[in-house]
């Protein structure tokens, strides 16, 4: 049922411990804003996050991620201090994997690859730690989902499979449009909002947000909530103003 309450996800993307972000999701685009996670977490929570987007880019690409699972356990002691909440996906594959992230403090997790290539491990996390901890992410290029870190065309689209997983019992949904991710070119609304038609899945938008203007336009849009990455570590979002409820009634 749509109407949740709307949420502002500030990233934090990891590789090699480090904090980045990747143009289009291309490992060889990538920027470093930082070797101190937690620090990045803590601006964004003193700013008034309550729910951090934390992504395991060497999970998702099937790297070592011994570095970013020691930043993310730092990330959540921080999170506790505030009272905070951390959602985490990347390189979640088996429900192994799903049940060490939950050990170590992550609120909900994201699944990817994993839902195109082997479904009963959502199934079988929706029924263990149920719809509220367990969220899709549905990365596509022209309205077609891909895997692997964004490196493989299923040749599936996305409102196909959002109506399929809906049937599955899940209720949280990330929609990202590559082709917008970490350019600053706005948010794929258009289509966005076509996913959210399709279904009664709650639909947090990704990619692309690169103005105050946008973040308001997708809340009134209806949808669930939305990250911001690129634009926060840019400055063209001042994070002091993003987190501001007067700034939404506006």
């Amino acid at each position: 049922m749509k109407g949740t309450m709307f949420s502002i996800f500030p990233a934090i993307d990891l590789r090699c411990g480090q904090v980045v972000r990747l143009k289009m999701g291309d490992p060889s685009r990538q920027t470093k804003y930082s070797d101190d996670p937690a620090e990045t977490a803590q601006r964004w929570l003193e700013a008034g996050a309550r729910y951090l987007h934390v992504i395991n880019l060497d999970g998702a690409f099937q790297e070592s991620d011994s570095k970013n699972l020691e930043a993310l356990k730092k990330i959540i002691e921080t999170t506790y201090k505030y009272g905070a909440r951390v959602q985490f996906g990347g390189g979640l594959r088996s429900s192994a994997a799903i049940e060490h992230a939950f050990n170590l403090g992550v609120s909900r997790v994201i699944l990817g690859t994993v839902i195109i290539e082997q479904r009963q491990v959502l199934t079988d996390a929706l029924k263990r730690w149920g719809p509220e901890q367990v969220a899709a992410a549905l990365d596509a290029r022209d309205g077609f989902i891909q895997v692997r870190g964004w490196k493989e065309d299923t040749r599936m689209k996305a409102v196909e499979l959002a109506i399929h997983l809906q049937e599955a019992g899940l209720r949280w949904l990330i929609f990202t449009d590559i082709t917008h991710d970490g350019m600053g070119s706005g948010i794929n609304l258009d289509q966005t909002l076509e996913l959210s038609k399709s279904c009664s899945l709650q639909i947090i938008a990704s990619g692309g947000a690169s103005s105050l203007d946008d973040i308001r336009r997708v809340r009134q849009a209806g949808l669930a909530g939305v990250i911001v990455g690129q634009a926060l570590y840019s400055g063209s979002i001042q994070a002091e103003y993003l987190f501001q409820e007067n700034f939404w009634q506006k």
